[in-house]
Parts: C-alpha cells; sequence; structure tokens
C-alpha cells in the first residue's frame, strides 16, 4: 500500500468508505497493494472479522480483487472517479500510441451535415410522454439485423454496447452470480462484471471464437449468463466460424438457465460474415453498436432478444434515463440512409483490414505468433509483458498490456492499428519480434 496513505476506520462500513477514499483521492492508484487482514486489523485494533467483512464490500463492487499468493490489491480500474483527470498519464512525448482500442477518426464520417440536415427538417420537440425507439429507426434496424441472420422482432436500445450489457446482467442477474466470458476478454466487460458484484468464469478462445469444451465447463460451474463476440473480438481478433456457431448452438439449445448475450460491436466494419447464435437459449440477446464504424460519441446500440429479455431492459431504461435521444437515433438513421457514408465505412473496414492483416503477416513472417482475424486489434503472445512493454517504449511504442483482458490466459500485448502507417508494420513487427520472446543476457561462470 502506498506510504502516502493509512487505511483507518473502526467498522467494516468506515474502514471500506476509508479505502475508496483513498482510491477517489489517488492516494491508493490502480495495483497498489492492501495490507493482509490479520495486519490492517491489528493496525486498527478491530477484528479480523471486521476487516474482512471491509475487503469483501469493496470485492463486491469491483474496487478490489484478490490475487491468490499477490495479496489483494486496488482494481487497475476500479469503478470509481479518482480526483485527478486520469488514472493513467498521458504518453511521453514521441511515443506512438497503440494502446486505446479506439477507431481512426480519420475515417470517420462527417457528422455536420446530417445535424445541419437534422436541424432544417426535425419536427417539434420531443415530450417526454412522446418519446421512445422511433418507428422508423426500429423499422430500419430490424432490416439490417433479419438481413444478417438475427431474428429482431423485438428490440430495443441502449446507450452503447456496453450500457445494454450492463442492462441484460442486472435484469437477469445477481451479485454473486457467475457469468461465462472470453479470456482473453474486453477489459470495460471484465470491469462492469466486478462492478456488478458478479463472478467471471474464463472461457478459453482460439481466432473461431469460444471454445465448446470451455463454455461447457463453465455452464456446469453454474455461469447464469454467457457472452460472446461475434466478430473483431475485443482483444484478439476473434470471429465465430459457421462450425464454432453450430457447436455452439447444440450445446446452448433450449437452455433456460441461462442468459446468452452477442456483441457485435464492429458491425459493418467487420471484414468476416457474421455467424449468430440468437434464438439458441430462451432467454438471448444480440447488441449492435454504431460507435466503431459511425464515431464513439454516438451513444447508441440496437438490442434485439426474446420478448422477455427486450421488455425487462425496456422497463428497465424508462425508469432511469428514459430513453435514447431521439435526435442521435435520427442522426444515425441519416448516417444510415446516406449511400456516401455507406462507401466511407466501406474504405473504412478496407484500411482497418489491411494495416491489421499487414502487421499479422510481418510477425508470422518473423516467426511470432499473432491474433487479429477481424476488427481493430492485433493480440501477440509474449514471454513477459513488462519486459516486452518496456522494450517497445524504448522504441517509441506504446501498447496495452495483456493483464487489462486476461484472467487466466497467457501473457501479451494488444496493439490497435488504428494509428499505424503502411510504413510503420515492419519496423513495429521487427521491434515486437524481438520483444516478445527477448534473449536472456549470458551468464559466465568462473
Amino acid at each position: 500500500m502506498s506510504a502516502r496513505y493509512q487505511v483507518s476506520g473502526a467498522t467494516a462500513a468506515e474502514i471500506s468508505a476509508s479505502i475508496e477514499s483513498g482510491i477517489r483521492d489517488a492516494a491508493l492508484a490502480p495495483g497498489d497493494p492492501l495490507p493482509p487482514v490479520r495486519a490492517l486489523a491489528a493496525d486498527l485494533a478491530v477484528s479480523p472479522a471486521t476487516v474482512s467483512r471491509a475487503y469483501a464490500e469493496l470485492r463486491q463492487r469491483g474496487l478490489i480483487v484478490t490475487a491468490g499468493r499477490h495479496g489483494t490489491r486496488v482494481r487497475p480500474r476500479p469503478p470509481v472517479a479518482a480526483r485527478r483527470a486520469a488514472l493513467r498519464p498521458p504518453p511521453a512525448a514521441g511515443l506512438r500510441d497503440l494502446s486505446k482500442g479506439e477507431p481512426d477518426a480519420r475515417l470517420l464520417p462527417p457528422l455536420g451535415p446530417h445535424l445541419a440536415t437534422l436541424a432544417d427538417t426535425i419536427g417539434p420537440a420531443i415530450s417526454y410522454s412522446d418519446a421512445g425507439t422511433l418507428p422508423e429507426f426500429a423499422e430500419a434496424a430490424r432490416r439490417r439485423l433479419t438481413a444478417d441472420g438475427v431474428p429482431a422482432t423485438e428490440l430495443t436500445l441502449s446507450s452503447g454496447a456496453l450500457d445494454g450489457i450492463e442492462r441484460l446482467l442486472a435484469a437477469h442477474l445477481r451479485p454473486g452470480d457467475a457469468v461465462a466470458v472470453e479470456d482473453p476478454g474486453w477489459a470495460n466487460q471484465l470491469d462492469l462484471i466486478a462492478a456488478l458484484g458478479l463472478r467471471p468464469i474464463g472461457v478459453p478462445l482460439d481466432d473461431d471464437g469460444p471454445l465448446v469444451a470451455g463454455v461447457a465447463a463453465a455452464l456446469a460451474a453454474g455461469a447464469r449468463a454467457l457472452i460472446v463476440t461475434s466478430r473483431a473480438q475485443n482483444p484478439t481478433g476473434a470471429s465465430v466460424s459457421a462450425d464454432r456457431a453450430a457447436a455452439l448452438r447444440d450445446l446452448l439449445a433450449g437452455r433456460a438457465d441461462v442468459l446468452l448475450i452477442e456483441d457485435d460491436h464492429a458491425a459493418e466494419l467487420a471484414r468476416v460474415p457474421l455467424h449468430p447464435l440468437a434464438g439458441a437459449t430462451v432467454h438471448w440477446a444480440f447488441v449492435r453498436s454504431v460507435s466503431k464504424p459511425f464515431g464513439p460519441d454516438l451513444r447508441l446500440a440496437v438490442l434485439a432478444g426474446d420478448e422477455t429479455t427486450v421488455a425487462r431492459v425496456a422497463g428497465r431504461t424508462r425508469v432511469g434515463t428514459g430513453w435514447v435521444s431521439t435526435v442521435a437515433q435520427r442522426l444515425v438513421l441519416s448516417l444510415w440512409r446516406d449511400p456516401a457514408v455507406t462507401a466511407l465505412i466501406e474504405q473504412a473496414a478496407d484500411s482497418y483490414e489491411r494495416r491489421r492483416r499487414g502487421l499479422v503477416d510481418a510477425l508470422v513472417e518473423r516467426g511470432l505468433t499473432a491474433h487479429g482475424r477481424s476488427g481493430l486489434n492485433v493480440w501477440v503472445p509474449v514471454t513477459d509483458e513488462t519486459v516486452a512493454s518496456t522494450m517497445l517504449r524504448d522504441a517509441g511504442w506504446l501498447a496495452a498490456p495483456g493483464a487489462l483482458f486476461r484472467i487466466a490466459s497467457p501473457p501479451a500485448l494488444r496493439l490497435t492499428v488504428s494509428p499505424l502507417t503502411d510504413a510503420d508494420l515492419h519496423p513495429l513487427a521487427h521491434t515486437l519480434t524481438q520483444a516478445a520472446h527477448p534473449t536472456p543476457p549470458p551468464t559466465f561462470t568462473t
């Protein structure tokens, strides 16, 4: 624990509040260790049971994590806002940042012309009683999903993919329930599961998606929900193949005790076909965000599912935020209808495909394993994440450490191709080859 911060409190509630305050004030940084239960109990003159209750409450809220012999630590990204502007400092001058997982801003469609058109055509202000999913938007979304083989009789909207996933989990599960997730998987999703007090069960995956045996093991261990990324899996780029989808559908067929959630966040940017699992279980949802192809600030995702699941999500939205902005709905609908925007998205998808495939091929040519079948990222297994990250940084590159995405899978780095040019690929591949499996220094005996 940071020498600058001293935990205080005489009750479990006071101790947990003290630790949360330390995180919020950035006196306790992500990854900082906390004292062992008995040591802190002795320091505070309380019983070990009191400290254990405080730690249990913080774990359930996703602020801390207990990792065996590594002890109890502040989570890498605890769900509480720190007073500093950002927990991670900005990259040093001259570093090329490949760690963010964001789309290339240069390839996003311009919104200005569409906003100007909306300003001239939009009707009277929407009232509380009239707000909700616009019928014309729902019909357009339904057509797009149906064309990809997703049954979309029932649908609603959420403020992005993660918001939809949060509402789905909250509608079906309770704190302490287990969720089967891809390992490695989306860091934000892992953080969300921790913040909801749910237990992640890691499911190994390959380039074709989650392994059937891994899903079966997670279900046998009591998982009440399964989250699968359809395409462009973050961080590995995996995409569910036709054969894998068929095998998973057979495994899941008719189950009423498992909520199936599919995340198709890449949507129009994906350069591989969609093989949905939608409808395999009694309760299911398919979530497709517009953020990657059209822009992160468009906080909108379409959520299709069975009648009960969609009704629960829509009902929970109604008593919370109410609805997804109809202005945002009209804007996205305008983008969908514009052939020029469709052409821009096609160009963007081609650009990501060229850069991602170019980096993977350059690494494979050098004898290095790399994963990146689709999407914006390349996943590179390494011997030691810290050593590899340091060597890349020394060469001018910043990568995301695999620890943010892993539960039990081996070390790796995630690199986002959005900032790369074609000229960057081979120099980066050369540095990565050296960093992934560095040659140990020679030893001398006397």
